[in-house]
């Protein structure tokens, strides 16, 4: 059965407008590498191998990352669109002939949007629909098997990426 699993946390950050607020923060109970993700495609019905699987997961891998590296959006029709963004260090360059990629860039992203045409649409808020939702202290008062406690060192007001990051809403 489909189920997200969340925990509930308090906002501390008493510098924040939000602070005492409770937000929901979805907790992941395993990690599932390619190998044991070729292994479950393969038990669907499938006529391939895991090991035949697997190989075609990795090549699409190296080869996504080739071709984001070659400046290329990567649609996989049903699922969604990766692509590069980049991060440039705080304050940049004064003028156009000072920018170098070497002092001014701090990174280079992987993003992910989702499809959103009408039978095929994953995005955000056609996802939430499709989710069924289980307070992991509903079910023993403990977090599930395989997670951690999600804590993030930051007075409970969430993280901006990962797993175990708020949805929406709990920013400071």
């Amino acid at each position: 059965m489909a189920r997200i699993f969340y925990v509930l946390r308090q906002n501390k950050n008493e510098q924040s407008k939000i602070c005492g607020k409770w937000f929901a923060h979805s907790k992941t109970i395993e990690t599932v590498n390619t190998r044991k993700l070729a292994q479950h495609i393969s038990e669907h019905g499938s006529i391939y191998t895991p090991d035949v699987v697997y190989g075609v997961l990795e090549k699409f891998r190296s080869c996504l990352l080739e071709m984001l590296l070659e400046s290329k959006r990567v649609k996989i029709d049903g699922l969604g669109i990766f692509y590069t963004t980049i991060e440039n260090k705080k304050g940049g360059a004064d003028t156009k002939e000072e920018f170098n990629v070497q002092q001014n860039l701090q990174a280079l992203h992987i993003r992910f949007l989702p499809e959103q045409e009408a039978e095929m649409n994953i995005s955000s808020r056609q996802f939430l629909k499709k989710a069924k939702f289980v307070s992991v202290d509903a079910l023993t008062g403990e977090a599930p098997n395989g997670s951690d406690d999600g804590s993030n060192g930051e007075n409970g007001s969430g993280t901006n990426g990962g797993d175990d990051s708020p949805a929406n809403g709990d920013g400071e």
